[in-house]
């Protein structure tokens, strides 16, 4: 194993030895120290082995925040194995296409959250995924289903695993082995597993100490920990440098605000989305927020900006960033002694390793400084592809490692990147990657819908909602469309408006004009 880098595995094992009694993690009353955080750590890996986990394996994860995902952050890469997040939003056909085309052998999952039972979709789904002949087992964390392993019954199993045994695999592990599958959606249907290895995990740690975080630091870590922005510039952020994270299971401002109060929160996390939600929070009920030192806020963009400014004068400095789940979360960051303008009206600067080019959209060529173009990134942290999808990746990654962002941005005199907006066909509902191919091809499964295009429309606290013109075929109603989507797909990609046409506005060749559509969606949708 090249020690020059720090593997995932390895991160709770050098936060014990450097801070072990300290606070590494809260979640509600109870609270866990590094070196308590360790051996969870150690009992689920060996769990895992017991049960049949081999080096090189995928293991899927379906559960909001807890502690038992920290657990398996760290032991799923300890022992060999690849993560393969899901997202707590997908439903049953989102959950069975992932693990299927992610080719997972294990499925891990809490039984339920709040209303959404994710045991009764699993045992939905499980004939369709068992069918596919790569899943071998399932574990249940609450309630268990019919066949699934009980999560007590995984770490009992780990009984038998012995010290030596787990590091014999731990010491196997390379910094060039898979580490995740991260899956997001793209501009051609289904969502596509972006691989990564442990390289990335330099790169957080950089910028951890680019933005000056230490042991006495407290993180609010609401982001889900499936998504790169979470896994990586919180959790991931606070155990590399000694920190404290306050974990929800999901996103409430005002319980949020409260813990601030409560335990001295320093670090707080979000898209304008959640800096927005707070702001609102504390507008209801002021809080002392004394205590906050700086936050992570992705801006750039002149719809972020008001925002981005609101939170500087009512929490702490934020710094910007940009990043994807190809790149990893933030390969471009400003810094705290960055102006407030750079901070707030553009997007960082490139971090150690990772380069950017500007091209032009119509002859690939490279543009002066302050002309907007197309966004290409390369560096140690850009994925190698999509797993199993050769076309896709040949798509937006060359051969010489450029990958194309699909974004829309520039880079200005002072080195600081501006993202603008994106050039490829996709959505951005509330931090989530929708692909408009993927809905319109669920939708096209609907009796009655004939033709149908999606589209974006503007939303003040999402930034943007989808919207689908239908060609209809019978007299199928709006609202029966819409709650065809509910429980099949996640909430963020159902459409919020059904508009129907008499035909698609389309180029001479036959495409859809999706930019006349856009243009009719804001003088046709009735809010």
């Amino acid at each position: 194993m090249d020690r020059d880098w720090l593997l995932l595995g390895d991160v709770i094992d050098r936060a014990a030895r450097l801070w072990g009694d300290r606070c590494a993690l809260i979640f509600g009353d109870r609270s866990y120290s590094y070196n308590e955080l360790s051996k969870k750590v150690d009992e689920v890996a060996k769990g895992l082995i017991s049960l049949g986990v081999k080096k090189g394996d995928h293991v899927a994860v379906w559960m909001t925040n807890r502690p038992e995902w920290l657990y398996l952050m760290y032991a799923v890469p300890k022992i060999g194995a690849c993560l393969v997040p899901l997202n707590t939003r997908y439903r049953t056909d989102d959950v069975s296409y992932t693990v299927i085309q992610s080719e997972s052998q294990f499925l891990i999952a809490a039984d339920q959250s709040g209303p959404i039972n994710y045991g009764a979709m699993i045992e939905e789904a499980s004939e369709t995924i068992f069918g596919a002949g790569h899943l071998r087992k399932i574990v249940m964390l609450g309630v268990t289903i019919d066949g699934a392993t009980a999560w007590d019954e995984l770490l009992s199993g780990g009984n038998s695993v012995s010290d030596q045994i787990l590091s014999e695999r731990a010491s196997a592990v390379s910094v060039t082995d898979r580490m995740m599958l991260a899956y997001t959606s793209g501009t051609t249907g289904h969502p596509k597993g972006v691989i990564h290895c442990h390289k990335p995990v330099k790169n957080t740690y950089e910028r951890a100490m680019l933005l000056g975080h230490t042991m006495n630091d407290i993180h609010l870590s609401y982001l889900p920990l499936f998504h790169a922005y979470g896994f990586s510039e919180v959790a991931l952020m606070a155990s590399l440098s000694g920190g404290c994270q306050i974990l929800f299971e999901t996103f409430e401002p005002s319980e949020i605000l409260d813990a601030v109060e409560r335990e001295k929160g320093t670090v707080l996390h979000g898209f304008d989305t959640h800096w927005a939600d707070l702001l609102r929070a504390q507008s209801d009920k002021e809080r002392d927020v004394s205590s906050l030192r700086v936050g992570t806020l992705p801006a750039g963009m002149k719809s972020s900006v008001p925002v981005a400014q609101a939170a500087q004068e009512v929490f702490c400095s934020t710094t910007s960033g940009f990043g994807m789940s190809e790149s990893w979360a933030f390969v471009a960051s400003s810094h705290v002694s960055d102006s407030l303008e750079q901070r707030i009206e553009a997007s960082g600067y490139p971090m150690y390793g990772i380069e950017f080019q500007i091209r032009d959209l119509d002859t690939g060529e490279s543009v002066d400084s302050d002309l907007e173009g197309g966004l290409f990134v390369r560096g140690y942290t850009v994925t190698e592809g999509y797993w199993r999808k050769p076309e896709a990746t040949a798509e937006v990654l060359s051969p010489d490692g450029w990958l194309d962002t699909g974004d829309i941005a520039k880079i200005r005199a002072d080195g600081h990147i501006v993202f603008v907006g994106r050039h490829k066909d996709m959505l951005k509902v509330g931090g989530e990657n929708v692909s408009p191919a993927e809905v319109e091809g669920y939708l096209l499964g609907l009796e009655g819908v004939e033709e149908v295009a999606v589209v974006s429309y503007p939303d003040d606290r999402l930034v943007q909602v989808p919207v689908a013109f239908v060609v209809r075929s019978n007299d199928i109603a709006g609202d029966a469309v819409i709650n065809a989507c509910k429980g099949r797909i996640a909430s963020f990609k159902i459409p919020r408006h059904i508009i129907f046409v008499e035909a698609m506005p389309t180029t001479p060749s036959g495409k859809i004009r999706k930019v006349e559509l856009r243009e009719w969606a804001l003088n046709m949708v009735v809010q």
